[in-house]
């Protein structure tokens, strides 16, 4: 049974804290997908700019909300992840240089993703780079090189990313793209006519992998802490610490009046808040789950967790293009005709039974046995 594999898990030493939250990033990223969020906000007319259902939507542009740490957190946990799984393969003789190859496959196998990914939302062959696939590549990669290193380098490594972006924000001034923080005026859209001759509609830029290898190194660091010899108070201490100083740094750059906090182009002080509340989370999912093992219902997001990339891959295309509208079908729509619930709420319906099909899909998967690897 499922319950006994989470079970499994802690006997043999496993972070179950890390599976757990990896899947619940990618239930919550399968809700945006089943448009979860979208109908509960058609509920309200008018939309309430400030309601809570706004915390499931990215910020326009100078802001934070709870959805702008999704992608980060997706970035942080591949970087845990990626350190545990090396330590492992350390302790059975393997070096380095030998994982090499497999990080450069995976991480061109996760580039075509990001980009096959675009051509299904276009509906023909684009070349777009926007894609958080395209964007793991790269920092998995950058993660990789330095993964040997100490706390100290990796740290200051990803503070020294960070410093290069505002250096190419503010000193590459394009006329048309020489306003650092404007949506479609900065460097990082100059970038990508550079790159695909064209810019983002939303002002999501392809040089975020820049700042958010940050995440993905930072990661490493949480998964070197975590499977670290020091106390389980030593670790939920240094995550919360830092989680506190990350924030402090972030908001502080932010409400000075030094950097922006936004999302879409990953600014430094967006990185640094951001990060500062995935600590804090993780040291509460950490604590909870591998500390105080209350694990009754981990199962719950570790069967998702544990094939992220493929529910990914799958709810971005199956799951948009033909899964949602054939579960509508015969869910809210058969509500609505014959038993008159009005439409917005059957639309309710019919995304929250998309997403326990495509739940229910991870958990026969993970019965099974069946897991996809990248």
């Amino acid at each position: 049974m499922v319950k006994n594999s989470t079970a499994d898990q802690l006997a043999t030493g496993r972070l179950v804290s890390l599976d757990v939250m990896r899947g619940i990033i990618m239930i919550l990223l399968c809700g945006e997908s089943c448009a979860v969020y979208e109908s509960i906000r058609h509920l309200y007319n008018p939309e309430p700019e400030g309601g809570l259902i706004m915390q499931f939507f990215h910020h326009p542009w100078h802001g934070l909300r709870f959805w702008d740490l999704v992608q980060p957190a997706f970035m942080f946990m591949a970087g845990a992840a990626m350190y545990i799984s090396f330590s492992r393969k350390l302790a059975k003789g393997s070096g380095w240089g030998d994982n090499f190859k497999h990080i450069l496959i995976r991480s061109l196998k996760l580039f075509i993703c990001g980009v096959a990914l675009h051509c299904v939302y276009a509906g023909k062959p684009v070349w777009e780079l926007w894609n958080v696939l395209t964007q793991l590549s790269f920092t998995t990669i950058v993660a990789y090189l330095i993964i040997n290193r100490s706390y100290t380098f990796q740290i200051a490594f990803g503070v020294g990313l960070l410093v290069l972006t505002e250096i190419l924000y503010r000193t590459i001034l394009v006329p048309g793209f020489d306003q650092p923080f404007v949506e479609g005026h900065n460097f990082g859209s100059y970038t990508d006519t550079l790159l695909m001759g064209k810019i983002n509609s939303d002002g999501w830029v392809t040089i975020n992998c820049i700042p958010t290898a940050a995440h993905t190194i930072w990661g490493v660091l949480a998964g070197k802490l975590l499977i670290s010899n020091k106390t389980s108070a030593q670790k939920i201490s240094t995550l919360v610490i830092v989680g506190v100083i990350a924030l402090v740094i972030g908001f502080g750059l932010d409400l000075s009046g030094v950097t922006p906090i936004i999302k879409r182009i990953s600014t430094s002080s967006f990185a640094f808040a951001s990060v500062g509340w995935v600590l804090l989370i993780l040291a509460a999912v950490y604590w909870l789950i591998d500390v105080k093992q209350n694990t009754r219902y981990a199962w719950i997001a570790t069967v998702v967790g544990m094939n992220a990339i493929f529910i990914y891959l799958f709810f971005e295309t199956v799951g948009v293009q033909w899964v949602n509208h054939a579960v509508s079908i015969f869910s809210g729509q058969m509500l609505n005709m014959f038993l008159g619930v009005p439409a917005q709420i059957a639309a309710v319906v019919s995304a929250l039974a998309t997403l326990v099909l495509e739940w229910g899909l991870c958990y026969w998967l993970y019965k099974r046995g069946i897991f996809f690897k990248l």
